[in-house]
Order: C-alpha cells, then sequence, then structure tokens
C-alpha cells in the first residue's frame, strides 16, 4: 500500500482513488437514469447514513427535492436520518439498530429505491434497513469502503471505493452523488425531448387527417354538385320532349 504524507498527500490520495473509481461511472449513469424513471413515475427515493454519511445521504435528497445544476421539478427524496424526532423516538423505543428500518417500512413502496452510504459497509442500523427494504420491494442500492462487506452483500447493486482512509471515501461518495445527479438529469432531459417530439409527431398527424377529410368532403362536395347538376339537366330535357 502506498504511504502518503499528510496534508498535501490527502490530495494524492484522494487523485488515486478518483482514478480508480471512474471506471464505475456506467453505475452512476445507470443508477441516474433508474431513478429519473422511478421518480418520474411517481416513486420515491429513501437515503440514510450515519455521520458523514448521513450529510452525503441528505446531499443527494437536497439535490433532487432542490435541484442540481438546472432549474426543474422537484422529486420525492427523504433522507431517514434527518426527522430527529422519528430518529430519536424510535431509538429510545426499538434500540439504534431500527432507527432506519422502521422509517424504510413507513416511507417505502414497492419500487422506490434505497440508497444507504456507509464507509465500513458494516452499520447495522443499515443492514436493517436494507433487509427492510427488500421486504418491501424496495430496491437497495449501496455506496460502500472497501469490499467486500456487509452491506455490498446485502444491496441489490453496490458502488465500493478503493481507498485506505474514511476521508477519501467519503469525499468520492460526494463524486458519485454528483456524477447520479448528472445522470438524473440528463435522463429527464431525454424524456422531455422525447414526448415534445412525439407531442409533435402527433399533432402533424392530426392535422393531415383534418386535411385528409377536409379533401374528402370537398371531392364529396364537388361529386354530389356535378350529380344534382346532371339530374337537373335531365329533367329539363325530359320536359322539353314532353311539350
Amino acid at each position: 500500500m502506498t504511504v502518503h504524507p499528510p496534508v498535501v498527500g490527502h490530495c494524492d490520495e484522494l487523485q488515486v482513488a478518483l482514478g480508480a473509481f471512474r471506471a464505475s461511472a456506467h453505475v452512476t449513469q445507470r443508477w441516474g437514469d433508474r431513478l429519473a424513471a422511478v421518480l418520474g413515475g411517481g416513486g420515491r427515493l429513501l437515503a440514510a447514513g450515519n455521520g458523514g454519511s448521513a450529510a452525503q445521504a441528505q446531499h443527494l435528497t437536497a439535490e433532487l427535492v432542490g435541484r442540481y445544476r438546472d432549474d426543474r421539478p422537484p422529486f420525492s427524496a427523504i433522507a431517514l436520518h434527518a426527522d430527529t424526532s422519528s430518529t430519536t423516538a424510535i431509538a429510545n423505543d426499538y434500540g439504534v439498530d431500527e432507527v432506519f428500518a422502521r422509517q424504510v417500512r413507513a416511507h417505502g413502496r414497492k419500487g422506490d429505491v434505497l440508497m444507504l452510504l456507509s464507509t465500513s459497509g458494516a452499520s447495522a442500523n443499515l443492514l436493517s434497513a436494507a433487509d427492510a427494504a427488500r421486504a418491501a420491494g424496495v430496491r437497495v442500492w449501496a455506496l460502500t469502503g472497501r469490499a467486500p462487506n456487509p452491506l455490498m452483500a446485502g444491496s441489490d447493486e453496490s458502488l465500493c471505493v478503493e481507498a485506505p482512509s474514511t476521508a477519501t471515501v467519503q469525499e468520492i461518495h460526494l463524486v458519485a452523488v454528483h456524477m447520479i445527479c448528472a445522470a438524473f438529469d440528463a435522463a429527464l432531459e431525454r424524456g422531455e425531448r422525447g414526448a415534445r417530439a412525439a407531442g409533435s409527431a402527433a399533432s402533424t398527424g392530426r392535422a393531415a387527417s383534418r386535411e385528409r377529410a377536409a379533401s374528402t368532403g370537398r371531392a364529396a362536395g364537388t361529386g354530389h354538385a356535378a350529380g344534382t347538376g346532371r339530374a337537373a339537366g335531365a329533367g329539363r330535357a325530359a320536359q322539353r320532349k314532353r311539350r
């Protein structure tokens, strides 16, 4: 293992970890795409972590309820640790291991997503939350430190950061959060462009249908007038013959 000097060495350690994490960009892309489909369809993101990871989880939900870069509609995202009254009441009545699991049972619905952030990947309350989510049909994604770890094993999908220090893992988690948000916004924009294109095509189709109907009506009117004219002419001719 490379030993980096203090202070400036922190940047060196982060650079190494970021270079390795870059290979995981396709996972954050997939998560952002999937999240756009879930939240855009009325679903919800639940997120949780402990300590610094709680701050990262809340950062993610803030980007979705607020915005990341460009203005867009808000989406449902809840940081489970942020409700201090619920978390302290649950910890007091049911134990710390239940602080997130009980909220997942309350707020999670089938098809929703639970994002769990942990530098160790071994926090008991996050493992309990993952179990509760899977039982409820909620998909579980984990951002963790080094693999293998229990949370990785207990999740549907995971991104594990290869870094020697907790601080660097947390910093890479923040990068991952922003990558997910970028993918999320891009997926929404693609969906909006597709909807506009479909609407334009449908409008053009309706206009063409109206024009065809109008042309048919004009042709029918012309035919009817010609037929009426011929009938009138024949009637006048018959009258002349009788006279």
